[in-house]
């Protein structure tokens, strides 16, 4: 079975990144060796990437390009109203509902999880059309004021797990659903 999760980082005041679309934050902060889930084996289990348009864009233009490519070899949906300008091998540009593109991305993965690799607005997307399971967070101990929120909307999340890894704080939840939506259930 499919298992889409958000992976993800965030500052101490959820923000993924500042008003400039930055991740300077992120990129300046100490990882350890442990973490609850490490990248390498997180990405092991990834089938297929989705992504926003700033996420991409950021990604590619900071150091995402490998001889021209995407950085992941995972089939890609960038989810955009502004196609990009170069089409980008295993990349494919879609615009519309998660839930319009289920059957598509569950094939894509091929039996592994789908990672939404950013951002907020979108894994909220997701999280409203029932297509998203887990959340998976570290937290910097850095905040920024302001900037792009790390979940667009409200929802009802249950810890599944925590620890550290350097300076940052993980925590993985499973997505309960859309906040007063979800019945009440015991912790």
């Amino acid at each position: 079975m499919t298992v889409y999760r958000y992976y993800t980082a965030t500052t101490l005041d959820g923000f993924l990144a500042d008003e400039h679309d930055s991740l300077d934050w992120l990129l300046s902060q100490p990882t350890g060796e442990q973490s609850i889930l490490p990248y390498d084996d997180f990405l092991a289990g990834v089938g297929a990437i989705v992504t926003g348009r700033s996420t991409y864009d950021w990604v590619l233009e900071h150091e995402g390009v490998v001889d021209g490519a995407w950085i992941y070899t995972q089939p890609t949906f960038l989810f955009t109203h502004r196609p990009p300008a170069e089409r980008r091998e295993g990349v494919t540009a879609v615009s519309g509902a998660p839930a319009d593109f289920r059957a598509a991305l569950e094939d894509a993965a091929g039996g592994k999880d789908v990672w939404i690799v950013g951002g907020g607005d979108l894994a909220a997307e997701f999280a409203r059309a029932g297509m998203l399971d887990e959340v998976f967070v570290s937290i910097a101990p850095v905040t920024l004021g302001a900037g792009r929120p790390l979940l667009g909307g409200a929802f009802d999340l249950k810890l599944l797990e925590h620890g550290t890894n350097g300076a940052f704080l993980e925590a993985r939840f499973a997505v309960r659903g859309e906040r007063g939506r979800v019945e009440a259930t015991a912790p």
